[in-house]
């Protein structure tokens, strides 16, 4: 893209219900189940990414942020930026990118990137090997969530396409510069939403979800091919200094819910505040997991609340990890060199 260069850069009722689940379920009174050998933090479910990131210094560190034009990416972006990392920050349009990007800081170079197109995703990714720089921390954050109404990418079901197959594709042609930093990170946002994924976790015989479409459950299905990208990943990262994990950040005061029903918007805007994270601590989950040192050689594991948990479902198979990883290389073939 025009200006971007090295030199510049571095200087349904139910579902509303359900979507406030996950803040629900991060009470006191829930028994976490943590995985053995992972470090677990102070911080807590009203815990702020200022606060995760205080005493922080990322000066000389590139950070890569999707969806930073608004809620938990463009939080995260501006905490990031903040501790003194050089930031990335993608958008659908380059034009909303250069808005948030403008409204944090010289330090934040935006990009286009909409995840629903690969040739998109490709010219990004060209754009970001261009500037030459390790990047010390890969946040896939963009996502679309429950579709009221079957959307297809390219025969694809859209959240799948856009929450997961967009971020493989940009993940796979940055990971030579991930791995070049000192210490890189990919971080990528899961959701407990992977609970509402079927009992096989990936449909891979309905990816264009015509049969028996359901928003939610798409939704579900994405989120748990972010769980297990992410897993692959860390498999693949093994021997390196890189690292792989996901996130899940809780429901947050955030346009995500933007596709719901209008009627089921007016019921949940006026109670809220009451039932979702503040964007300042829906993001520090995502922030702690991208730059804490305890967790520098922590990888292939899930957060929320700023804690590692062992997640449910099929978020754990590693042999469905791996089958996903192969037709993910498939459908983005001729985009991967």
């Amino acid at each position: 893209p025009a200006g971007l260069t090295r030199r510049g850069f571095l200087r349904g009722g139910a579902a509303v219900a359900v979507a406030a689940g996950p803040t629900a379920c991060s009470r006191g009174d829930e028994v976490k189940v943590r995985p053995e050998g992972v470090p677990v933090s102070a911080f807590t479910k009203t815990s702020t990414a200022e606060e995760v990131t205080a005493g922080i210094d990322l000066a000389g560190k590139t950070v890569l942020v999707t969806g930073s034009t608004s809620g938990l990416g463009l939080e995260a972006m501006r905490v990031l930026a903040a501790r003194g990392a050089n930031v990335i920050g993608t958008g659908r349009t380059l034009a909303k990118a250069r808005e948030a990007c403008a409204s944090v800081g010289p330090r934040c170079t935006p990009l286009e990137c909409e995840l629903e197109s690969l040739d998109s995703v490709r010219d990004c990714a060209n754009a970001v090997r261009a500037l030459g720089v390790p990047i010390d921390v890969l946040m896939l954050n963009a996502g679309i969530m429950s579709l009221p109404k079957l959307e297809q990418v390219r025969g694809l079901e859209k959240q799948f396409a856009v929450n997961h197959l967009g971020h493989f594709l940009l993940a796979h042609r940055l990971l030579d510069q991930v791995k070049a930093a000192p210490q890189g990170r990919v971080v990528t946002m899961s959701s407990s939403a992977y609970k509402w994924a079927p009992p096989a976790g990936i449909e891979f015989d309905n990816l264009s979800g015509e049969r028996e479409y359901d928003g939610n459950k798409a939704y579900g299905i994405a989120k748990t091919a972010n769980g297990l990208f992410s897993l692959e990943l860390a498999r693949r990262l093994a021997g390196t200094t890189a690292t792989s994990n996901s996130v899940n950040p809780g429901a947050a005061d955030t346009n995500l819910m933007r596709h719901l029903p209008a009627w089921q918007r007016r019921i949940f805007t006026p109670i809220a505040r009451f039932l979702v994270k503040p964007v300042g601590v829906g993001a520090a989950t995502q922030c702690y997991v991208a730059t804490a040192p305890a967790l520098a050689q922590v990888s292939g594991y899930y957060f929320e609340d700023c804690n590692p948990v062992v997640p449910g479902g099929s978020m754990t198979n590693a042999a469905l990890a791996q089958q996903l990883w192969t037709k993910s290389e498939e459908l983005c073939a001729g985009f991967l060199a």
